[in-house]
């Protein structure tokens, strides 16, 4: 039986985004998705209906009668598929995912608006990419959220400012709780993290594995 002021059905997103440069290249991070998918798999496990948006080059995720995958690209992909799912069918929302901040900009400069489609050839004078930012997608989850509704996030900083850095991202974008992870913890199968919750509740379960800190972080977002 679940347990009462249950989180499902719940949202998660994992893995990096990849910003195409040309047919063949594009300006992505070392993220194996391993955490959100840890966390879609324990959502599934405790009998949550669970919606996973996945990107690109992440561990597969388990094939379970609960779990809806649907699968992301690029920043401009994640956020349709946001628009799709959040908020009208989930109550919960984990942002596992590592959003690139940054994309090669399309209007103007060098970089070619049919990226997608061709490929650039080398020139002895180099290349220069102009980079725009992205869209805040967890900021922009936070302001459509309704009453009853959560958004958790993520941050991946340097061990010396961790919580403070999270303390900042949760006032800053609205987030109900966010997961403070030190930056060796991508691509690792550890994890050493502190869970920062509104109203200034911390929680740090210690190092343990991404599966049982996935198992660990549901459990406390039951009961906040």
């Amino acid at each position: 039986m679940m347990e009462q002021n249950t989180i499902a059905p719940i949202l998660v997103t994992a893995g990096p985004t990849y910003e195409a440069i040309d047919s063949v290249r594009f300006i992505g991070n070392r993220s194996s998705g391993r955490m959100g998918v840890a966390i879609a798999e324990a959502s599934c496990d405790r009998g949550y209906e669970t919606i996973l948006l996945l990107g690109p080059n992440c561990v597969e995720p388990p094939d379970h009668e609960l779990l809806t995958v649907a699968r992301f690209r690029s920043t401009t992909d994640l956020e349709g598929l946001l628009n799709d799912y959040w908020p009208g069918k989930a109550n919960t929302l984990i942002m596992a995912a590592a959003v690139s901040d940054f994309r090669p900009k399309r209007n103007g400069g060098e970089n070619p608006a049919n990226a997608a489609t061709i490929k650039l050839r080398r020139q002895e004078a180099g290349l220069t990419l102009e980079l725009e930012s992205t869209p805040d997608l967890v900021a922009m989850c936070c302001v459509r959220k309704r009453a009853g509704q959560r958004v958790i996030g993520f941050a991946l900083e340097s061990t010396d400012e961790l919580v403070l850095r999270a303390e900042e991202k949760l006032r800053r974008k609205g987030l109900d709780a966010i997961v403070a992870n030190p930056l060796d913890t991508m691509d690792s199968d550890e994890v050493r993290a502190t869970l920062v919750c509104a109203h200034d509740k911390k929680f740090e379960p210690g190092p343990m594995s991404k599966t049982n800190f996935a198992k660990w972080m549901l459990r406390e977002l039951n009961r906040i």
